[in-house]
């Protein structure tokens, strides 16, 4: 019988528990099927700290190479790691991880050369389609001449590239609290972080895919608890929080409090905007704050709305040029990063920016943080386009309201907005709500909210 893999692959990638959703055999397939689908010569893999990643990943491998094609094989690295594998290589790469979910999940995040996404609209479904057929009818026949398995560590290369894109060596010495959350972080921060003038505190460096600290999601407020605590402690200048894979970094001041991951996209980009003469595209996300398009214009540049989704940012970083790209999740995307996401180049640009000169951090993000935001609060529904539609018609036709279906619904005034947005995988609505002062974005919020559970 086929193997229903509906609840495996996933918009962007294949996350599921190990091993009863997904195994070494399927990995197996999954692996001939990425090179029949991407006409690739060769690849490169990488894996993550968990417990069944090296196994999954050779696997995937090996299914590679039955079909005649090369892997290199880079072994332990962060996602943004095997990223810069496969622009560097400019070959297609398979990352095995599950990111922040618990350590029973797996999954393999897919890319084309130089590191372009593979989404259900560019080469997933597809996959899907032959791993479920051959499931059934069993794997392909092997090629003539398998392919080779070489192993190669990329990451020097890598933080030696990060460092090119942003100097540090000048910036006054600051002492940094980094919190790994026993992800890759903790691999990676060593080496990119090696004769920088930082004081760096670690924290959960020991990689360990059971997540014996808290879980490594740092947009939950209940995994920075231990980072906060001991950046007051240390009397340290910020903190670092990165997720289990290390591609999206979380930012909290000198007093422990988070920086909104939209200011950290306006500072980003008002350097990468400064960078390149003070022109170029920024994308940013429909759920970031109103502050990242005025700092961009602001700032000389073009902002560009997107749906939430890295493929629906990298597609449109790929169509317009953007230099730089940013979401509300904490994750950024750079031109010279071959458009894709590292948490690390964007924790570089924080840290230079903070060591360039003599204040706070939280003085510096000031004028990057200029509305007051909801964070995003989810609602378990039974009827999602039922309780869409009564949002709707709420606010459809009064004074001064302007709607928009680009990713959901977002209902806009002049001094507030809200979106809110289906989950693609739950039966969840996702309520972000901004306005000019907290009591009116209390005020909205609730009232949203009243109608999503009402």
């Amino acid at each position: 019988m086929a193997a229903d893999l509906s609840q495996l692959v996933k918009a962007y990638d294949v996350r599921g528990v190990v091993p009863d959703q997904w195994d070494e055999s399927l990995a197996e397939l999954f692996g001939a099927a990425f090179v029949q689908v991407t006409g690739a010569r060769a690849i490169v893999t990488g894996h993550d700290m968990r417990p069944s990643s090296p196994g999954l990943s050779r696997a995937f491998a090996r299914g590679a190479a039955a079909r005649g094609v090369d892997v290199t094989e880079i072994g332990l690295c962060s996602t943004d790691q095997l990223y810069y594998a496969s622009g560097a290589l400019d070959l297609p790469g398979a990352m095995f991880t599950a990111s922040h979910n618990p350590a029973q999940y797996n999954g393999i995040k897919m890319c084309r050369a130089g590191a372009a996404p593979v989404g259900q609209d560019t080469g997933l479904a597809q996959v899907r389609e032959l791993v479920e057929g051959w499931s059934e009818s069993g794997a392909p026949a092997p090629a003539a001449t398998p392919g080779t398995l070489t192993r190669q560590d990329t990451l020097e290369e890598y933080a030696a590239h990060l460092r090119s894109l942003v100097d540090l060596t000048s910036i006054r010495p600051l002492k940094v609290v980094v919190d790994a959350g026993n992800g890759m972080g903790g691999h990676t921060v060593p080496t990119v972080f090696a004769g920088l003038p930082l004081d760096v505190v670690p924290m959960y460096f020991e990689l360990d895919g059971t997540f014996p600290n808290h879980e490594a999601n740092p947009l939950d407020p209940a995994n920075l608890v231990d980072l906060q605590k001991r950046v007051r402690e240390e009397g340290a200048d910020l903190g670092i929080a990165f997720d289990g894979d290390a591609d999206r970094c979380f930012v909290v001041d000198q007093q422990g409090d988070p920086v909104s991951p939209s200011a950290v996209t306006a500072l980003v980009a008002s350097r990468e905007l400064a960078r390149h003469g003070g022109k170029g595209t920024v994308i940013h996300n429909l759920i970031t704050s109103w502050s990242v398009p005025e700092v961009v214009r602001e700032q000389g540049g073009t902002p560009v709305r997107t749906r939430v989704g890295h493929s629906f940012i990298k597609a449109e970083m790929a169509r317009t040029g953007a230099i730089f790209g940013g979401e509300h999740s904490a994750h950024y995307y750079f031109k010279d990063f071959w458009n894709a996401d590292t948490g690390m180049l964007a924790a570089l640009h924080v840290l230079a920016a903070l060591g360039g000169q003599q204040g706070t951090l939280s003085a510096l993000v000031a004028q990057y943080d200029r509305y007051a935001g909801s964070g995003e609060i989810n609602s378990t529904v039974a009827d999602q386009t039922g309780r869409l539609l009564a949002v709707r018609s709420a606010y459809e036709g009064r004074e001064g309201i302007e709607l928009d279906e680009l990713d959901g619904l977002t209902v806009s005034s002049t001094d507030w907005w809200f979106n809110v947005r289906p989950s693609n995988t739950e039966p969840l609505l996702r309520l972000n709500a901004e306005a000019r002062d907290e009591p009116t974005m209390a005020k909205v919020r609730d009232e949203v909210l009243g109608i999503i559970r009402g």
